[in-house]
């Protein structure tokens, strides 16, 4: 991977990993069209950049986080990431096995569009605007909601904002409680990928993630650029999401899905 390429796709995951468009799967088809080799590298790479994000909403909402006699808030996140992080666990190796299926990406990507078209119509009448109003029943039922996201393509952020939506969150209030849940649960992600998981079990060189990152100063300098580039974007696309999401709704986001989804799916059946 060179300082280029790291550097596109740190753009991409910082634009990306709080809208509701999947990350993951622009993240996996700029990486095909870069025509990148679907190394161990660059799968962890993926994943370890995360952290330059979820750095991004920390520093934006930083009162909210470092509030610490706020404890039913860390208590909410508790509950509401604990369904992440035990299926992901069980299901990780299904995960990262679908990771190279761009059809399969391309095909959720075009499904998650066509949900959004009509999520606005859904959920017209909010009653709860602010994350203290939301309880902890429903701060779990919203962390299930995330676990959809685990197919690739359909997008934690989506997920997991319809499903505070489903509990009677405003749009902004769903989007921001979404936002906080991310941070526990990408930075557990990031954790676990960089310092847990062994990468390419099955092959003759087996490697933790922090191993690949320190073999070489050229890795080292990657991680770290591609994590800077992934938070100085990520902070300039929250502030713009939500803006978009709280005038004009998700058929925006809906119809952006669906058009990316058609024509990834056709360069992938036709390549």
């Amino acid at each position: 991977m060179t300082v280029i390429q790291a550097i596109i796709l740190a753009i991409i995951e910082g634009l990306t990993e709080y809208l509701p468009i999947s990350s993951t799967a622009h993240m996996g088809f700029t990486a095909a069209l870069l025509g990148m080799e679907e190394t161990e590298y660059l799968k962890m790479f993926q994943v370890s950049i995360q952290f330059g994000a979820i750095l991004s909403i920390v520093a934006l909402y930083w009162k909210k986080f470092f509030d610490f006699s706020n404890f039913k808030f860390y208590f909410k996140l508790a509950l509401a990431v604990i369904p992440a992080l035990a299926l992901g666990y069980l299901f990780d190796d299904k995960i990262e096995a679908v990771l190279g299926n761009q059809i399969a990406i391309s095909s959720v990507l075009i499904l998650g569009g066509i949900v959004l078209l009509f999520v606005d119509r859904w959920f017209k009448n909010p009653k709860i605007h602010d994350e203290k109003e939301i309880s902890n029943k429903k701060a779990i039922i919203i962390g299930f909601w995330q676990c959809l996201a685990m197919m690739p393509g359909t997008s934690r952020s989506a997920a997991s904002i319809i499903g505070g939506m489903t509990q009677g969150l405003s749009r902004k209030a769903a989007a921001e409680f979404s936002f906080f849940l991310a941070v526990p649960t990408m930075l557990a992600v990031t954790v676990y990928s960089i310092f847990l998981k062994t990468w390419g079990a099955d092959s003759a060189t087996p490697q933790k993630g922090y191993e690949m990152i320190l073999s070489s100063t050229e890795n080292i300098q990657i991680f770290i650029i591609g994590n800077v580039i992934a938070f100085i974007v990520a902070l300039i696309a929250v502030k713009t999401f939500i803006n978009v999401l709280t005038k004009y709704g998700f058929k925006f986001w809906g119809w952006y899905r669906i058009i990316i989804g058609i024509l990834l799916l056709i360069y992938f059946l036709y390549q």
